[in-house]
């Protein structure tokens, strides 16, 4: 009985050893639509998981259904709304997975936050997107996808793999389905984004103009100055956060008094905290278009004037090529149909 019994254990092991590693995709509360359109893009139902707080505010997430030894991607957008408490939320989802023997954690992160606050700019200032990277890596995360980082040089603040996917193949597809792109120029709204959108005009073989702006203090602009002639073209300005959207609209009437013909924006991450939503409306701009990192559907029932791209098959084809350990690089140029 002993030998029928060890072998019956031993076939079994062998068995499970053959199978593949199955995937477990869990979402955070903020950004439920993203998650399901990544989910039906790989033909994943999303895991159980639920979240709640106690009344003096802790956060306690309970996973409904087993993760041991299972790749487990936990998409969680923080950006907008309630961002601290869904930080909290993402480290406990992790370390809760982590506890129940995940065999990888990878965190989907399409709009990384804190990381406008990425360096030392000045005494007594908190790198505070090294703080992030030091908490995700300590609850447990192995591996974070991201989109578009404002500056790319966080990836070295982690001590594990993170891929940092682009925007720009899905925003190119845009602009050539919806632009008159053939009499566009790439504009740039600041100094720091003039890599990106030379980028982007290269790809388009456009011209690209820059805008030099100075502020009297933080998500305030006091003075604007065109470089480039924009005359009679169709300005698209390209960024990647669109917060308040004061810098846009003070950036559309630069354009437009310089003889532009018309402007666009094109922002990876519409965060639209504030007054945003006000600013556009009452701005000169004709378009404002918005990858769906962060929810946007709210908003486009409030303004007439925002577009969405959606960036779910660039994310969903990420965690399809990172399981199956095949390049990712690829997306770096290509949008998924």
């Amino acid at each position: 009985m002993s030998s029928s019994f060890s072998s019956t254990s031993d076939s079994a092991l062998n068995m499970h050893a053959r199978l593949p590693n199955s995937i477990k995709i869990l979402a955070g509360n903020s950004h439920i639509e993203l998650c399901q359109k990544i989910a039906a893009r790989l033909g994943i139902p999303i895991a159980r998981v639920g979240a709640f707080q106690y009344t003096n505010t802790e956060t306690a997430v309970a996973v409904g259904e087993s993760v041991r030894d299972e790749d487990v991607y936990i998409i969680c957008q923080i950006g907008s709304g309630e961002v601290n408490y869904r930080v909290i939320e993402l480290m406990i989802m992790i370390n809760a997975c982590k506890t129940a023997s995940a065999r990888r954690i990878t965190v989907i992160l399409p709009n990384f936050p804190y990381a406008r606050q990425d360096r030392k700019d000045k005494s007594r200032a908190p790198i505070t997107a090294k703080l992030m990277a030091d908490m995700l890596t300590s609850a447990g995360c192995g591996h974070v996808i991201t989109m578009d980082l404002h500056a790319s040089q966080i990836q070295g603040f982690f001590r594990v793999p993170v891929d940092n996917l682009y925007a720009e193949p899905s925003v190119v597809r845009y602009i050539k389905e919806k632009i008159d792109y053939r009499n566009a120029i790439i504009v740039s709204p600041d100094a720091g984004g003039a890599k990106r959108a030379a980028g982007l005009a290269d790809r388009l073989d456009l011209n690209f103009a820059l805008i030099h702006k100075e502020r009297a203090k933080a998500n305030e602009v006091s003075r604007m100055v065109l470089v480039g002639d924009v005359s009679d073209k169709v300005c698209v300005i390209v960024d990647d956060i669109a917060d308040t959207c004061g810098t846009l609209a003070k950036a559309a009437e630069v354009l437009l008094d310089n003889n532009a013909k018309e402007v666009i924006a094109i922002v990876t991450h519409g965060i639209l905290s504030g007054d945003a939503i006000k600013n556009i409306n009452n701005s000169k701009l004709k378009r404002v278009v918005c990858t769906n990192t962060v929810p946007l559907e709210d908003k486009l029932q409030l303004c007439s004037k925002l577009d969405a791209i959606d960036v779910s098959a660039s994310i969903a084809e990420a965690i399809r090529r990172l399981h199956n350990g095949e390049s990712i690089s690829y997306l770096f140029k290509h949008a998924p149909l």
